[in-house]
């Protein structure tokens, strides 16, 4: 029996397919490539080019595996873009989930990993920010994933399906061998962009708000290694496999760092300035967003292993590699 992993081709997704395969866990990755990476696939994984939006090609891609559980990465996820286009977000994210879920109920596969995101929680009346926060999303891709959560609910009370929903706070960094690492195009990440800047690929990197009631003025974000992010898929895999239970779960480091503090690591790290240009606040920004990461601690058995310096490190050194 076999893993599926819908966008493994993407960066979080591929990080786990890594993560998985050193495990000994066979995995089979399904990605349309519309925004993943067909290199970031091992050569020696199965893989289905398909489009959650295509019932029937993806119950066809599908019914060539032996399929035990998923875990569902496969959607888009720029804030921007969904506030300027929530049409392709509510189908791209929403109605593929959809189908890949009538799909697992066809062919009888009830168990469920998914990316979920911490955006889920708006602007937060309590930080450190716990799973009992109220949701609140401001926006349509946080709209989308609490969405899904609740189908979610809805197809385990109805169907049997049991899912993880790992809500996650600012993934970053790369794999620390350099394989693997973050691409998108437009790059909307502060690390990638910093580095980039360091690099000589862009002018200036772009600071919003200085006004921020936090230490230095700028926002606060608990940012977390890919890798650990990776290893929290697997863990609720397992859980999965044990339990047969459901849980939502923030993923975090429970620590937060502000803008102006990334990018003074970053230029220690690297040795050299760092461009910045200062703008206004961008609309939506909350000042702070750190996780409470007790409850992965307790349910999954998961602490990160990679400090902010590890995960810049790691980056600057993929982002560095002539190959990128």
């Amino acid at each position: 029996m076999s893993i599926l992993v819908t966008g493994g081709a993407g960066y979080i997704g591929s990080h786990t397919v890594k993560l998985l395969i050193e495990n000994d866990v066979d995995v089979i990755v399904l990605d349309n490539l519309s925004r993943g990476h067909i290199e970031a696939v091992p050569s020696h994984i199965p893989f289905e080019n398909c489009d959650l939006l295509n019932y029937s090609e993806l119950v066809k891609s599908l019914k060539k595996h032996e399929i035990e559980a998923v875990i569902h990465f496969a959607a888009f996820a720029y804030v921007g873009e969904s506030v300027e286009n929530p049409q392709l977000y509510y189908q791209n994210n929403v109605v593929g989930t959809f189908n890949l879920l009538n799909a697992m109920k066809e062919l009888n596969i009830k168990h469920i990993v998914f990316s979920s995101t911490c955006s889920v929680y708006g602007n937060p009346l309590q930080v450190p920010i716990s799973e009992s926060e109220s949701t609140k999303p401001i926006n349509p891709y946080a709209e989308s994933k609490l969405v899904i959560e609740k189908i979610l609910r809805d197809y385990e009370s109805a169907y049997g399906f049991k899912y993880v929903a790992l809500r996650y706070f600012n993934a970053a960094g790369a794999d620390s061998e350099g394989v693997i690492g973050e691409s998108h195009d437009p790059e909307p990440h502060l690390i990638p962009l910093i580095i980039n800047t360091a690099l000589g690929k862009r002018e200036t990197i772009s600071v919003f708000g200085t006004d921020y009631e936090t230490p230095d003025g700028t926002c606060i974000r608990d940012y977390i290694h890919v890798t650990d992010l990776a290893n929290a898929h697997f863990l609720a895999l397992n859980f999965l496999r044990e339990n047969n239970s459901s849980e939502i779960i923030n993923l975090g480091t429970g620590l937060g760092n502000s803008v102006m503090e990334v990018i003074k690591k970053a230029e220690s790290i690297i040795g050299q300035d760092i461009k910045i240009k200062f703008e206004g606040r961008r609309a939506g920004d909350p000042a702070i967003l750190v996780a409470d990461n007790k409850k992965a601690q307790k349910v999954l058995g998961w602490n990160p292993q990679y400090k902010i310096e590890d995960i810049l490190t790691h980056a600057y050194k993929w982002h560095s590699n002539p190959k990128y």
